[in-house]
């Protein structure tokens, strides 16, 4: 039968702003009209329109009914709920089932952006999927034709990492998950995987219900997060026609439910910077899905020779039909209305843009039923000539495919009730255990249940503790709670229940168990609602007794997102980045965005850590907040992004990572931890180790030096504190700025009164800067180098020398920077800048280093290992005496201030009593000749004192005598009078004002001198 030819059908769906976006303070960037959807750029106001084939506004304008259904609060809202979903989507994928059409239905879109709740809905508000099943049962329902037998069967799967997993099976799937086969007429497959008949919608959701509870237990198991993995659900309907003459005909068709793996990774095959730009397979399928999209929307647009990469990933193998192949294809793309999520949803949007323009060519597929028997038999025929050809080579792929026909051929043989029968009895087999029988413990004992990104699979598991004690762990008694997962400990947490109330406490020193986001090291008390986290990533909701539990059993408020904005407080984000809270909004857009990627980056930070532990990779990762502040020669700048601090604690070395960097890395750290479970020798060289990095500079802190006392012509020398962006400090340096000539030589009587007197003259200083004490950096390793950078306006980036292994550093560095001429630029930027000093620390490459892993000998080894103990105890002791010698500099330098403040009040005595004591025949010689120049120097200035007073005395009369004038004029009312009164006002202001500036004049000549005779010196 001919196909016809149409495009994949696009929708878009705003949702309601989450409890974290609420917290933010989010605004909504997105509008809708009609089928036109449009996002605004928070930052610039700029925005652009998409039209789709559906455009739903799901974002406000609703009501929570009794049973707690969504739906609109009144006719003229706009909100669209899940009932007018299916009716404009789920109805035409059942309707083409119906004609025996392939259909295919996906969602697309950014982790928490309602994917999974458009697919499948959440409690009553149920998704497409269950509707459009329930929906096809009834129809089914209603057939009374006996010549036409339906058929329903239903299949789930996961793909992650590349791997395959039947969701309907228990335990666990074979190594590197279930065969991807590609046969010429149906095209890709999955080998092996279980098609189960069902006869209603009810033992549907008992079939969903299990492969949930097998992809939570997986996930956990294999520390793969939903948000990374995608679901493919598949309906297949059959409709068995009994023709006059006997034979049978059957319609077929494929629904596939796809719901993806979130968008936020999808255009990343690797991180900008990082040499591992290859990326891991667990992002595979996601971006291979791009490039085909892309590549149809060429295609569709006119373009020749454009190659699809179906066969670049498994998601695009089983969705080749699904995309410009045999089926009508419906795209959902969820959409986050926050601002805070502009750019992911910008991009889901695109994305969605270019997918409406793939055209597919869907057919009945229809074939008689004996001819499809047929055809198996001569694929058989065929297999096994191929096995005699392969001879006594590997065959197992081709046994496996002729053991894969030999099934599909008893099962066509069997007739539907044989099937349905035989599904009945292996369900009942596996599901020996009486649910009801679980269901009535936890009613009357109290529980923990599982909280995940997902909420489709969070309340999925549930842990009981109906016993006085349970032990909860990796491994133990068959009466323990087996819990997998990343850092969870043989026995990690010992749970003790003693009447009413329930004990927790963790089995050893190192096991991590987190109660409200607090970390507890000994026995605690649980609380109804509790929020646990027991070793990096396992999250559970602690529900106590039914007393303690009342009549709100909801636990919707304690989500994901509750958990990591709870352990992010207790983690110190608020220390960096003030928290959000519902009476405390920031409108800082760049502030929001920070916090957020904080509170994403946290758990998975978790995860890397416990991965390293397990893989014994002595590596650490910690979130640090880079604030541009730090750099900013104002030290105004308000930019901050999050970085990661790579430490590996045996080779003690440290890298700095970009997010993007990191989630890259940890992808590949996830695909070897996987490996590493799945029994394999995990080996890695440096070429392919997401662990390691050639070694780099590290920032270490930086200070702030005020240049304005240059544009006097002043010197600066004193020691600053070099701080970290976490305002920790990192060392202290001594720095000097002093003014000088062209060949260095300092100033003597280039006295400046004014910045402003610089212009268009030569400005000279010289930058010292000396030494550098109590450098952290090298005192936790004294393999370790430093080196200062800085840059002065209008010149070159500079930098010190690079000294190693010492805490206290001898730098040694003198630089004379000139200005010729000095221009009003130059003069604002040191009024108004700084001098920002930063150090920056060096390392040496493991291959460098003498106490290297790849020593050829033991005894070598040995030697070297003895010559270094040494090494470093000497080390030790020098830096002992430095610290010494630096207390003793920094003492002596209090005691020469001490000094100066002493001789100061001196001073200031001798003056007031008339400077009679200058001139003490009892001092030296030296003294002496000090003391007369030091007198000289006191007598010009105090005369020059005087004079100042007694001219502003002056100036005081004549303000008196104004006030007098004033006076008199009150009896002088004519005009003319009053005319004379303001001449004569004028002129004695007048006066007054040039007295002033001789007076300032006189006093600016006096203090030059005086200066200009302190510099000159007692010997000059």
């Amino acid at each position: 039968m001919p196909g016809t030819s149409d495009s994949v059908k696009v929708a878009v769906r705003v949702r309601p702003f989450n409890q974290r976006e609420k917290n933010a303070g989010s605004k909504c960037i997105l509008s809708m009209k009609d089928k036109s959807t449009t996002i605004k750029n928070p930052d610039t106001g700029e925005t652009k329109t998409f039209a789709y084939d559906h455009s739903y506004w799901s974002h406000d304008g609703y009501t929570e009914t009794p049973s707690g259904v969504y739906e609109q609060e009144s006719p003229s809202s706009q909100y669209t709920d899940q009932k007018c979903l299916f009716q404009d989507l789920g109805q035409g994928v059942l309707d083409n089932a119906w004609q025996g059409y392939n259909a295919a239905l996906f969602a697309y879109g950014q982790t928490g952006s309602g994917k999974s709740y458009s697919m499948i809905g959440y409690g009553p508000n149920k998704g497409i999927v269950p509707i459009t099943c329930e929906e096809l049962f009834k129809v089914i329902g209603t057939n009374e034709d006996g010549k036409k037998q339906l058929r329903v069967f239903f299949s789930m799967l996961e793909i992650y990492n590349e791997q395959v997993r039947d969701l309907l099976l228990k335990g666990k799937p074979p190594h590197g998950g279930l065969k991807i086969r590609q046969n010429p007429k149906q095209g890709f497959y999955v080998e092996g995987l279980k098609q189960v008949p069902v006869r209603s919608y009810s033992e549907i959701e008992k079939l969903m219900e299990s492969g949930t509870f097998n992809r939570t237990t997986a996930s956990t198991n294999m520390n793969a997060t939903s948000s990374r993995s995608h679901m493919v659900i598949t309906i297949r309907f059959e409709q068995v026609i009994q023709g006059d003459s006997g034979q049978s005909n059957t319609r077929s068709s494929d629904i596939n439910l796809v719901d993806l793996a979130g968008s936020e990774r999808a255009d990343s095959t690797g991180a900008t910077g990082d040499r591992l730009k290859e990326g891991s397979a667990i992002n595979q399928s996601l971006s291979t899905l791009g490039n085909v999209i892309s590549a149809l929307a060429d295609i569709a647009m006119g373009k020749k020779k454009v190659l699809v990469p179906y066969r670049d990933s498994v998601l695009t193998k089983l969705l080749q039909s699904a995309l410009g192949g045999n089926s009508r294809t419906i795209m959902i793309a969820a959409l986050s209305p926050a601002d805070i999520n502009y750019d992911e949803t910008l991009s889901t949007m695109r994305y969605a843009d270019r997918a409406k323009k793939i055209q597919n060519k869907a057919v009945v597929n229809e074939s008689p039923t004996d001819r499809l028997i047929r055809e198996l038999k001569e694929e058989n025929a065929r297999l096994m000539a191929m096995l005699k050809k392969q001879g006594t080579g590997d065959t197992t792929d081709i046994q496996s495919m002729l053991a894969d026909n030999q099934r599909k051929m008893v099962d066509m043989q069997m007739s539907w009730q044989q099937r349905l029968e035989q599904a009945r009895q292996e369900w009942e087999k596996s599901h020996h255990i009486d649910g009801s029988v679980i269901d009535k413990e936890w009613m009357k004992h109290p529980y923990i249940t599982n909280v995940n990104e997902d909420p489709q699979l969070s309340g999925v598991i549930k842990h009981c503790f109906s016993k006085k004690c349970t032990f909860v762990g990796r491994s133990g008694s068959e009466d323990a709670i087996q819990l997998r997962g990343l850092g969870i400990e043989p026995e990690h947490i010992e749970v003790n229940v003693d009447g009413d109330k329930t004990f927790i406490k963790p089995c050893k020193a190192t096991a991590a168990v987190f109660v409200n986001g607090i970390k507890v090291h000994e026995q605690t008390q649980l609380k109804h609602q509790d929020r646990l986290k027991l070793g990096s990533a396992s999250l559970f909701l602690y529900i106590g007794y039914p007393e303690e539990r009342g009549n709100d059993g909801t636990t919707d408020t304690y989500d994901y997102n509750y958990f990591m904005l709870e352990l992010a407080e207790h983690a110190g984000v608020s220390v960096d980045i003030a928290t959000p809270r519902d009476t405390h909004h920031t409108d800082d857009l760049s502030h929001r965005v920070l916090f957020q990627d904080f509170v994403d980056l946290l758990p998975k930070l978790a995860e890397a850590n416990a991965i390293s532990e397990e893989l014994k990779r002595y590596t650490k990762f910690e979130a640090v907040v880079r604030s541009e502040a730090s750099h900013d020669p104002k030290g105004t700048a308000a930019g901050k992004e999050v970085i990661i601090k790579v430490t590996n604690n045996q080779t003690k070395k440290v890298w700095i990572w970009s997010m993007n960097k990191f989630y890259n890395r940890k992808d590949l750290m996830d695909e070897l931890y996987l490996k590493w479970l799945d029994g394999y020798n995990v080996v890695t060289t440096r070429d392919n180790d997401p662990f390691w990095d050639p070694v780099e500079d590290i920032f270490l802190g930086s200070c702030h030096i005020m240049l304005q006392s240059i544009g006097y012509c002043a010197e600066v020398d004193e020691h600053f504190t070099l701080h970290n962006y976490h305002g920790k400090e990192e060392a202290v340096i001594h720095v000097q700025l002093l003014p000088c000539d062209e060949k260095g030589h300092a100033l003597e009587d280039d006295i400046v009164m004014e910045p402003k007197d610089l212009l268009n003259k030569t400005l000279n200083f010289t930058c010292v800067i000396s030494q550098c004490m109590s450098v952290r950096w090298i005192s936790e390793d004294h393999l370790r180098g430093v080196e200062c950078r800085f840059t002065l306006p209008f010149q070159k980036p500079t930098k010190t020398k690079t000294v190693w292994h010492k805490g206290y550093v001898e730098f040694d560095f003198r630089q004379i920077y000139k200005y010729k001429p000095v221009t009003q630029k130059l003069l604002d930027y040191l009024h108004n800048n700084s001098l920002v000093l930063e150090l920056w620390g060096k390392q040496v490459s493991e291959d460098e280093q003498l106490h290297s892993d790849g020593m050829p000998h033991a005894d070598i080894e040995t030697g070297n290992t003895d010559i270094l103990t040494q090494l470093k105890s000497r080390e030790d002791e020098a830096e002992m005496l430095r610290e010494e010698c630096e207390q003793i500099r920094k003492e002596n330098f209090k005691l020469k201030q001490t000094v100066m403040v002493t001789e100061e009040k001196l001073r200031l005595l001798e003056m007031r009593g008339g400077l009679k004591r200058v001139g003490n025949k009892d001092r030296n010689m030296g003294a002496s000749k000090t003391a007369s120049s030091q007198t000289g120097l006191d007598v010009d200035f105090a005369k020059a004192l005087r004079d100042f007073f007694q001219e502003m005395k002056d100036i005081q009369n004549g303000f008196k005598e104004m006030r007098e004038f004033v006076t008199s004029t009150k009896d002088k009312i004519g005009a003319n009078g009053i005319r004379q009164s303001f001449e004569n006002h004028e002129h004695a202001i007048n006066a007054i004002d040039d007295k002033m500036t001789d007076c300032l004049a006189s006093l600016k000549k006096s203090a030059a001198t005086a200066l200009r005779k302190s510099r000159s010196g007692p010997d000059k």
